[in-house]
């Protein structure tokens, strides 16, 4: 098993360029499957997750190549195996995704039931529902979602909570539905309004994306799609927080700021001087002075509890005292017992998190236990006093793109060893 030696200490000074979003490449990779003709994607991440996406729809019969110039092109017309299987989806959620397309555009699904991080409860009720309602016939069994619709129907659909994989599911679910769809309580995302995005470029007729209400006109069929996948802004807003907690400067290109405004208020409370222009967003830290800054995670545009371990890091080095509030999901501290190996004064309470800044952290072997909490780990790791070393970075691997040597690009002293 793989892990991350970091040499804390040194300040991250330089650009990088920021990946595609995976969280918007995978709902985008499944919907693929709803036409027939050629889909070209441009500035898809190298990703575990999507490494997995693609083996899953290959497996499909989907035609999935790279070409030589790293767009990725994809072909549903010979899908043959309307089934994901467990061996597959068991490492990652969002395989949940292909279940909406294979309905619509094929009638059936088989969908195991979907595993990967341990951080919560991630109920799959509210896909199920959804497409109930728009008259799927659908069983769990042997712990496989089983569906079958002769032609899904258009209908007005209420989340009873918010869901972004609920909306994008259902979404997809839609574009080829009898009739119009209103999907109420949606998730307001710019993953969403990607994928929607997306789906417009291949004819579907799509409004109100990015608001609680989104309005889908069905279509006969869809057609193909020449398409560029968003910046991925959680990893945006993770080298910006690993250059302010180590009092560096950055330059972060192929990005924006108009998806991540409530993390640059938070950095910029915390003490980091932000610009930004049409496709890129500095930071500079060298003369701040880091302050702790309380949080509240919420859905879009709140504050995102994808960047809430790396706030977690940083206000554990920070002055003052921050309270963290956790309200997506009720598992999601579990990077903070690994922050106390280091020196961290961070105590819990339900779903709050209270930090006391300390003047220093200092190495420790720790060790991931989900995707961002990988990333909270390896930006405490970076301002820390010595050596750490982190086990099961293969977290790390699912949603960051050449992690070390981005790192590596800004100074930091990073290496890959194997156990």
């Amino acid at each position: 098993m793989q892990k991350l030696k970091i040499s804390g200490g040194k300040k991250l000074v330089g650009e990088v360029k920021i990946s595609g979003a995976k969280n918007a490449a995978l709902p985008i990779l499944a919907a693929s499957l709803l036409s027939e003709k050629n889909i070209s994607l441009n500035n898809v991440p190298q990703l575990n997750d999507i490494a997995t996406m693609i083996t899953l729809l290959q497996s499909m019969g989907v035609e999935v190549v790279f070409d030589d110039t790293m767009r990725l092109n994809l072909n549903a017309r010979n899908v043959d195996r309307l089934i994901a299987p467990y061996d597959l989806v068991k490492t990652m959620r969002a395989s949940i995704l292909v279940l909406g397309p294979l309905v619509s555009r094929f009638g059936s699904a088989e969908v195991s039931l979907p595993g990967g991080c341990a951080i919560g409860a991630r109920p799959v009720n509210l896909h199920i529902d959804g497409l109930r309602a728009m008259g799927a016939q659908i069983e769990v069994q042997d712990g496989y979602i089983k569906a079958s619709a002769t032609k899904l129907q258009g209908v007005h659909f209420n989340f009873k909570e918010i869901s972004v994989t609920g909306t994008e599911n259902i979404m997809m679910a839609a574009v080829l539905a009898e009739g119009e769809t209103i999907i109420t309580n949606a998730a307001r995302e710019p993953e969403i309004v990607d994928l929607a995005n997306f789906l417009r470029n291949m004819g579907a007729n799509i409004e109100g994306d990015g608001t609680h209400k989104i309005i889908i006109n069905g279509v006969n069929k869809l057609n193909g799609a020449d398409y560029r996948v968003m910046p991925d802004r959680v990893e945006t807003g993770t080298y910006l927080v690993a250059t302010a907690i180590t009092g560096g400067k950055i330059l972060l290109k192929n990005t924006s700021e108009n998806l991540l405004e409530s993390v640059l208020s938070k950095l910029r409370e915390a003490g980091a001087e932000i610009e930004a222009g049409e496709d890129w967003i500095s930071l500079d830290m060298q003369r701040g002075n880091l302050k702790a800054v309380s949080f509240s995670t919420s859905p879009y545009p709140g504050f995102p509890t994808d960047m809430q371990a790396q706030f977690c890091a940083l206000n554990s080095v920070a002055n003052g005292e921050a309270e963290m509030v956790e309200n997506i999901f009720e598992n999601r501290f579990q990077h903070v017992v690994e922050l106390h190996r280091m020196g961290a004064d961070i105590q819990i309470k339900g779903n709050i998190a209270s930090s006391k800044g300390v003047d220093s952290l200092t190495a420790a072997p720790v060790m991931a236990t989900d995707l961002r909490a990988s990333a909270g780990l390896i930006i405490a790791a970076l301002a820390a006093e010595g050596d750490t070393i982190i086990d099961r970075i293969y977290h790390i691997d699912r949603g960051y793109e050449r992690v070390e040597e981005k790192l590596q690009q800004l100074g930091a002293s990073v290496s890959r060893e194997n156990s």
